[in-house]
């Protein structure tokens, strides 16, 4: 009689996953359970409490010692250094934006009534607010976790909608500019739909070419089997279409702008740093443990994909009047400095620690300024919402010189100015691209010089359009009625403090993060 053998579950490796998700349920319990007045003050602990305790077991692995040399979950999951550094990430990327959702003002009383109705002020006098928000950025926080360490592709797939579906939803719960919102939330739902089957479809033909999804044994498949094999060149493109929608690359963009702009401030600082991390480490474990094998071929697509990125984030930032979707713009010319250090994968395993150690350092040192970048921006308000329009920043350092100062020093950082970690970050991706054209044999040696060029003209180009605000913000005079300051909370203070010492320290003494991220590099694995 033939038996269904156990699953065999590490559950030790595992356990910063399964206390996002555990938290996350627990969530939907008090949701359901709890009576309507105490949930947030159920909720905002849960979910810090949780957030510090899957890094805290993230550090617990990395200081013993205990970094997987093998994958997890019965070859699902592989959780090496690489993961690990991406799960640090990401959870302290999370633990501050909660603590801007926590501040109140910035969520719908009722997403279900229509804007501008009765109801929904009725809703919004009552001091309504959608709690649910906690539990749904753990999920979304959970699939961010899950996506960059899946080891096979239908893995990858559900991880890609854990983490989007719940964003769907936050992105309409706006309390200001409900319309927009609103628009905000379909656009992203409909295009990452689309995206999603893309994604979805290459799977399915990559499955018909391999005989599987586990990404090692799609490579393995690749060093035996025909490499221009139709359904792997469909397979192919379609999983890159579905990957560079998710990180913003040319020309899968357009729904940036849009989302950044329509969704609370606070999910777009989420989606601007932990999103973006999740989505570069995937397509890092895609195209470099599955697709290992067949560099030759995608190389010169993502040559191609990150040159536009570039150019095109860089181009069309300069002609927004929105400072909410010229940061968009900027995460869209980041994206393509990332894809930069992606290409730089041709050589000896020595030289792929060192592309991977540039990426996951810029990884981290970007994140961080972005979420600072969008707390200040939750503090220059308009009577109805947050000052978007870069008119209204005119003269802000008159009005407000200390939170200009900062948000003028992330926007340097941004821009890659020395003494600031974004120059150490693009300045290692840039290096490591040069260094993977000398490799003998690489065949597209001069285009990586070629591509690095276009890198520090974009970032001359970038460089504009964040001096320009600089320049608004300081040498233009007040309108008599200019933006409201808000004052802020301890959380935001505290987000806003984290980032602008981490940009700072990093500016300053890279070789610490540089070190952390070059011992992670040094233990993927692709078995």
């Amino acid at each position: 009689m033939n038996t269904i053998p156990a699953p065999t579950i590490e559950y030790g490796t595992l356990a910063p996953l399964l206390v996002v998700f555990g938290a996350a349920i627990i969530g939907v319990l008090v949701e359901a359970l709890a009576p309507r007045y105490l949930r947030k003050a159920i909720h905002m602990p849960l979910t810090l409490l949780s957030l510090a305790g899957a890094f805290a077991l993230v550090l617990v692995q990395v200081l013993r010692g205990q970094v997987s040399t093998t994958a997890s979950a019965m070859g699902a999951l592989a959780v090496d250094g690489p993961s690990l550094f991406i799960w640090g990430v990401i959870l302290v990327l999370s633990f501050v934006c909660v603590l801007l959702i926590n501040d109140e003002g910035h969520f719908v009383a009722s997403a279900a009534a229509v804007p501008g109705s009765a109801d929904e002020e009725q809703a919004e006098s009552a001091g309504g607010g959608h709690t649910e928000v906690y539990p749904l950025v753990l999920f979304a926080v959970g699939g961010m976790l899950l996506f960059p360490a899946s080891h096979d592709l239908l893995m990858m797939f559900v991880a890609l909608e854990v983490m989007s579906l719940p964003l769907y939803l936050l992105c309409g719960l706006a309390r200001r500019r409900r319309l927009l919102s609103q628009e905000a939330s379909m656009k992203y739902f409909l295009l990452g739909a689309f995206s999603s089957a893309f994604f979805l479809y290459g799977i399915a033909m990559v499955y018909g070419y391999a005989g599987t999804v586990s990404l090692p044994g799609v490579n393995e498949a690749l060093a035996r089997g025909a490499a221009l094999d139709p359904l792997l060149m469909i397979g192919l493109a379609l999983l890159g279409v579905g990957l560079m929608f998710k990180i913003g690359a040319a020309p899968f963009q357009a729904w940036k702008p849009d989302v950044y702009q329509g969704a609370p401030t606070p999910i777009t600082a989420l989606m601007a740093s932990g999103t973006l991390v999740a989505a570069v480490g995937a397509v890092m474990r895609v195209f470099w443990v599955g697709l290992g094998n067949l560099d030759w071929n995608w190389r010169p697509a993502i040559w191609g994909v990150a040159a536009l990125t570039m150019i095109v984030g860089s181009i069309l930032a300069i002609t927004q009047t929105d400072i909410k979707r010229m940061l968009a713009y900027s995460s869209v010319a980041h994206a393509g400095f990332l894809l930069v250090g992606v290409m730089a994968t041709f050589g000896t395993a020595e030289q792929n620690a060192g592309s991977l150690k540039a990426v996951l350092f810029y990884l981290a040192v970007y994140g961080i300024t972005t979420v600072g970048a969008f707390a200040v921006v939750t503090l220059v308000r308009d009577p109805g919402g947050e000052a978007g329009h870069l008119s209204r920043w005119a003269g802000l350092g008159k009005r407000a010189p200390m939170l200009a100062g900062v948000f003028a020093f992330f926007l340097l950082a941004f821009a890659g100015i020395p003494l600031t970690s974004g120059f150490f970050g693009k300045y290692a991706v840039f290096a490591a691209a040069l260094e993977s054209g000398t490799q003998p044999g690489d065949s597209m040696g001069g285009w990586m010089a070629a591509l690095v060029v276009v890198g520090v003209v974009a970032s001359a180009i970038a460089a504009f359009f964040y001096v320009r605000v600089i320049v608004l913000m300081f040498f233009s005079e007040p309108s008599a009625e200019g933006p409201a300051i808000a004052v802020p909370s301890m959380g935001t203070v505290a987000v806003i403090a984290v980032s602008l010492l981490v940009t700072v320290g990093v500016g300053l003494y890279p070789e610490s993060m540089l070190g952390v991220a070059d011992d992670a590099a040094r233990s993927l694995f692709i078995r």
